[in-house]
């Protein structure tokens, strides 16, 4: 029996993931959106390009909870996304808003799927989603590692005209301006970027320059579409999860997951490195950080703990 996969928001993300799904063929899929028509608008134009792409899944859009009811795996887009000068604390207030009544809907329709979240701003969403919801914590996680990384890796290939094989690298702490690029565990073609560094073939600065722009990359593609900002890459990265949980592939991902003592924190949602497996998250991988990687760490979950902080204010309930 094939697996089915609900996306609530059938926006630009939305749309992106319902394709790459049907593309990969992980499961039947249901757009769900309060706007109805473009919910099922999108569905039925994907659909109908099957014959051309060979794909065989169902999909239907919606603007009723029952028909997610009992999906393996839930991915959240619900929510405003960043308008140019907004910045992610001015979404907060909105979106919160919306994150309730989506946690209503799943506990309701699907107590027991997988559930992950790309709404904005995103490590204070995905808490406010699980506390909303009462799910387990180990089946709620936020998309943002994935998306920092794939950033950071492109645009290090870029600027050493490498292809993006091969780099390795990945990105902790909150998602946006406090995330934290893992230069410690940075390579590049077996090499370690420090002492590409050293060799004179990157300058320090360039280095720092490309974490800048990695931290600030969904504003530069914000500034860019004006009416509008990123889909396709945090789409490709929000079904990397999906796929690790439905196949049980136990891939290690950076993503937004509750701590409960890893890294010297608990009670919180933070960026870091996770195993996905069928059970959602099976295992929060602890690295050894530098003293400024864990210094600039301890910094990102400070800059999440304030604004979670400013969600309590704005609804006690969170608290």
């Amino acid at each position: 029996m094939k697996k089915k996969i609900t996306l609530i928001g059938a926006g630009q993300i939305g749309g992106t993931l319902a394709h790459l799904i049907a593309l990969k063929e992980l499961g039947n899929v249901v757009l769900f959106d309060v706007a109805a028509g473009i919910a099922k608008g999108k569905a039925l134009d994907i659909a109908q390009s099957s014959p051309v792409n060979k794909f065989n899944i169902d999909l239907i859009g919606t603007d009723n909870y029952e028909d997610t009811k009992n999906s393996d795996v839930i991915i959240v887009t619900a929510g405003v996304p960043r308008k140019p000068g907004m910045t992610r604390d001015d979404l907060l207030g909105i979106n919160l808003k919306i994150i309730k009544q989506v946690a209503e809907g799943i506990k309701k329709t699907s107590p027991d799927a997988f559930v992950i979240c790309i709404t904005n701003p995103l490590d204070v969403i995905v808490m406010a989603l699980q506390k909303y919801s009462g799910m387990p914590k180990n089946k709620i996680v936020g998309m943002a590692g994935i998306l920092d990384s794939s950033r950071f890796i492109y645009f290090l290939s870029q600027e050493l005209k490498l292809p993006v094989q091969k780099i390795k690298s990945f990105v902790l702490g909150g998602h946006g301006d406090s995330m934290v690029a893992m230069l410690g565990s940075t390579e590049v073609d077996g090499k370690k970027i420090k002492e590409l560094v050293k060799e004179g073939i990157i300058q320090k600065e360039k280095l720092e320059e490309i974490v800048e722009r990695t931290k600030k990359g969904g504003a530069e593609i914000v500034k860019f579409l004006e009416k509008g900002s990123a889909f396709y890459a945090p789409a490709a990265s929000g079904v990397e999860m999906a796929e690790s949980y439905l196949k049980d592939l136990k891939k290690q991902l950076p993503c937004a997951a509750y701590l409960t003592g890893e890294y010297g924190f608990k009670e919180i949602y933070a960026g870091v490195p996770v195993i996905i497996g069928k059970s959602g998250v099976e295992k929060i991988v602890e690295l050894d950080l530098t003293d400024e990687e864990n210094s600039n760490f301890s910094k990102s979950i400070d800059a999440v703990k304030q604004l979670f902080d400013a969600a309590k204010k704005i609804d006690p309930k969170l608290a």
